[in-house]
């Protein structure tokens, strides 16, 4: 069922991209920034660099705005240090949520992300009170009217993924995080394009919601969302596809 939470991540994030676009772009700016703090400023030695610029070209940022970040995480401009951290919890309905977080403020992000989850019926948990549900994994979703499943499932297996599962919505990709690049050139190499494709955590087992508690997780989840310092957040719960549509009308 983690394909199927992971469709539902997508339409969530689809429905109020427009609205957020300014707030990812400073997301995907300040991954860039580590990415290049870390590893240095060249894509071509530096695979998560390639990959934080992968992901914000598929997400139309500005050129200007992606050499900048990486200008800043080199040290060539003056910009803040930042921190990473995960961060775990429970919301509503005891549906695990982890929250990966880039912040030059520790204290700040904790009192802020604490905050919210209790607003919305949830709590910020311990260090490791729920990550050990989660599995670090690449992840591709791709839409029915790009490909079928046997040429999907040829193409992304020869490149080192580990399952294709086949949804309502199209085909859901899972690989180890170092096969990222391998099956996304595979995927690029056989035209086939890509609803999202990242390296996150990825549910072992999900809750599966329904309308109400499905509205609740998914306003923590936005809430959530809406802070500068969380890059990514990730929650172990599935919706059937016959209510997705009614809970995201609310």
């Amino acid at each position: 069922m983690a394909g199927h939470s992971h469709w539902a991540n997508i339409a969530r994030k689809k429905a109020r991209i427009d609205k957020v676009r300014g707030k990812l772009f400073a997301k995907l700016s300040r991954a860039i920034i580590v990415a290049a703090q870390h590893g240095g400023g060249d894509p071509s030695a530096n695979l998560t660099l390639r990959y934080a610029i992968d992901k914000a070209r598929k997400n139309s940022m500005p050129m200007d705005n992606i050499e900048r970040a990486v200008k800043k995480g080199c040290g060539d401009t003056a910009g803040a240090k930042y921190e990473e951290l995960l961060y775990e919890g429970y919301g509503p309905d005891g549906v695990a949520v982890l929250c990966e977080i880039l912040t030059e403020n520790r204290n700040r992000t904790a009192s802020e992300v604490r905050k919210t989850f209790e607003v919305h019926g949830g709590n910020l948990g311990a260090t490791g009170c729920v990550a050990w549900m989660f599995d670090s994994k690449s992840v591709f979703a791709v839409s029915a009217s790009d490909t079928d499943e046997d040429t999907l499932f040829e193409v992304v297996l020869e490149a080192g993924a580990d399952d294709v599962e086949s949804l309502q919505a199209g085909f859901h990709v899972t690989g180890p995080p170092d096969s990222f690049q391998a099956i996304s050139d595979a995927l690029e190499a056989a035209s086939i394009e890509t609803q999202s494709a990242e390296i996150t955590r990825v549910p072992q087992n999900t809750v599966e919601l329904e309308v109400k508690s499905g509205r609740r997780v998914i306003r923590l989840l936005d809430a959530l969302e809406e802070n500068d310092d969380i890059q990514n957040v990730t929650a172990n719960f599935s919706i059937p596809d016959d209510i997705m549509q009614e809970v995201m009308a609310d």
